[in-house]
């Protein structure tokens, strides 16, 4: 080995070498707190954001984009859970299964794509007690229909969101509602002061 090749590689072993025992001890001895992600400075008007996701998510996440129609839905939803005089944690509830149910359109008639007579924002059915076609798609009464349903859920605001919704849903896809909880709890951050 040439004495230059033989110099380059003992310097740069050496700077690994003092860096290891520099940082790797203390590295590795170092009490260090774990970062938390919450902002340093909360605005006063949005929701707190463990209230709305207390457990964090549950499996992988799905998440489309909203036009104008979906937004407004959005808000009606948020509007109707104040009016039952309900928290942020209800509307993230509502608002995820709307996504699972209609992604969060007001959805009519089907016809024979339609899972037997299910309409509105929950897919919600008249045979099964809802209410008429006319009032399950008017969306702040399809919300508070939702919401007296997820009121008589024994610790509704402790359990999985997926749980919750199922519960008052009765879905051939229980699973389904957990996947949207982080757009549903970005959207009530977004639009619960709107």
């Amino acid at each position: 080995m040439t004495s230059l090749l033989r110099k380059t590689v003992l310097g740069i072993a050496g700077v690994a070498f003092a860096g290891g025992v520099f940082a790797g001890p203390v590295a590795a001895h170092a009490d260090i707190a774990p970062v938390k992600t919450a902002p340093v400075g909360v605005q006063a008007d949005k929701p707190d954001t463990s209230k709305l996701i207390p457990h964090g998510v549950q499996g992988a996440q799905s998440r489309i984009d909203l036009d104008g129609e979906q937004v407004a839905s959005v808000k009606a939803i948020i509007s109707a859970t104040k009016k039952a005089g309900m928290d942020e944690r209800a509307a993230v509830v509502a608002i995820a299964t709307s996504l699972q149910e209609s992604k969060l359109e007001n959805l009519g008639h089907l016809g024979d794509r339609n899972d037997h007579d299910s309409q509105g924002l929950f897919q919600q059915r008249p045979s099964s007690g809802w209410g008429t076609v006319e009032q399950i798609t008017d969306p702040e009464y399809s919300t508070t229909a939702f919401l007296k349903g997820l009121k008589q859920v024994d610790g509704w605001q402790d359990m999985p969101l997926t749980k919750a919704a199922q519960t008052v849903q009765v879905s051939a896809y229980p699973d389904h509602y957990a996947q949207w909880e982080q757009q549903a709890a970005d959207l009530v951050t977004q639009h619960w002061n709107s």
